[in-house]
């Protein structure tokens, strides 16, 4: 057995995700298996290099984990000649001049979206990175959920006919801070830090609607601010300056349309947090994080309004649940072993920085949509 190491110069790890998601259960779930098995007797080791600016924050991952490799200095890790692949989950504000350093030091470069908080910069990316010949990735995480993937299965197989519509409801009741502590961090709430939910969950739908579905060619969106006043880490009040609701209608290639509601204002009644109810011509579909149930057309029931009696069916229990039929690894796992085996083996992998700028495209229409009250085309980007 050959062992390659490959050392990932990893920018965020203190936060949530990137601890969580990326460094925990991705590279380290990796290593305690003994490295990504690339075939052939040949066996890929990731090696962290944690970098943050929180120096004790940084430290104390290292030392939690035995890792040796940290430090607040992005600029000193970058000039490493021994460090192959630069990782971003910073807030989303950071993320375009760091990713400029590390594709300038020829670095390969895998990051979380969205990439940028304007089409300009993430397609400058894009542009960069092709240049300079380096591999790029981004995170898509939702397309490699088990519930997603049982839903890409049915579509692959024609189980829907000819899709019409697309559902979809994501969001939760995040708290404002004054008497519970808030879910998420403060800076997503505020605009001039990069965050909005428009921003964060409008590149996952496009990627959803793009891989499944077809390409969107035209946006309409309502976005709003629900709650303009929470408090931060500190229990200090401040002003709500980003949206905390977007709610989109997405034209898609082909004719179906979509229609998915965001909102870090909304208690949950659903089974999942993300549901996406897809309706055919020869069948019907709700997927979510791990599940998916369908109902054929064969099957499908006749219901009868009559608003004068009281339901006596349950309309969940006519759906039936799709089978697993197969193991499904962490998402952000499986990604990441893609791309490592992208910049190993020089495998095919299509989730690059452009991919990326269409998700931040989206975004930024629908931004605009909301802010003209009117209905736009998203053109199709090429570099």
């Amino acid at each position: 057995m050959t062992r390659r190491t490959v050392r990932i110069a990893m920018n965020g790890v203190t936060g949530r995700m990137g601890y969580r998601q990326h460094l925990l259960r991705s590279l380290l779930a990796i290593r305690e298996e003994g490295g990504l098995d690339l075939g052939d007797g040949d066996v890929l080791w990731p090696e962290p290099v944690l970098v943050g600016r929180r120096e004790h924050a940084v430290k104390a991952i290292a030392e939690r984990h035995g890792l040796t490799e940290w430090s607040t200095d992005l600029d000193t890790v970058l000039a490493d000649g021994t460090v192959d692949i630069y990782f971003d989950a910073q807030v989303t504000s950071a993320r375009v001049e760091a990713l400029k350093k590390a594709i300038t030091a020829g670095k390969h470069v895998y990051t979380e979206k969205p990439t940028a908080t304007d089409l300009a910069d993430a397609l400058e990316l894009a542009r960069l990175a092709r240049s300079a010949g380096i591999k790029h990735g981004v995170v898509q995480d939702k397309i490699f959920l088990p519930g997603l993937l049982k839903l890409k299965r049915l579509v692959e197989g024609g189980f829907f006919g000819e899709i019409l519509s697309v559902r979809g409801e994501f969001g939760y009741w995040v708290f404002e801070g004054d008497w519970q502590q808030p879910q998420r961090p403060s800076w997503n709430y505020r605009a001039e830090d990069g965050g909005g939910i428009t921003v964060d969950m409008f590149p996952h739908w496009e990627y959803v609607l793009h891989e499944l579905f077809g390409r969107v060619t035209g946006v309409q969106a309502l976005i709003t601010t629900h709650i303009p006043q929470r408090w931060d880490e500190q229990g200090k009040p401040y002003e709500a300056t980003a949206d905390d609701a977007a709610y989109g209608i997405f034209e898609l290639d082909g004719g179906a349309v979509a229609q998915i509601n965001s909102s870090w204002t909304v208690r949950v009644n659903r089974d999942e947090l993300v549901e996406f109810q897809v309706d055919g011509t020869q069948g019907s579909a709700v997927a979510g994080l791990r599940g998916c149930r369908i109902q054929h057309r064969a099957g499908t029931p006749k219901p009868i309004w009559n608003p004068d009696l009281p339901a006596t069916e349950s309309f969940r229990d006519q759906w039936q649940e799709v089978p697993d039929n197969d193991e499904f690894a962490n998402g952000f796992r499986a990604q990441w072993e893609l791309f490592l085996r992208h910049v190993a083996l020089d495998e095919p992998y299509h989730w690059d920085l452009l991919a990326g700028a269409r998700g931040v495209q989206l975004a930024e229409l629908g931004l605009r949509s909301a802010a003209e009250g009117r209905r736009f085309e998203v053109p199709e980007l090429t570099l």
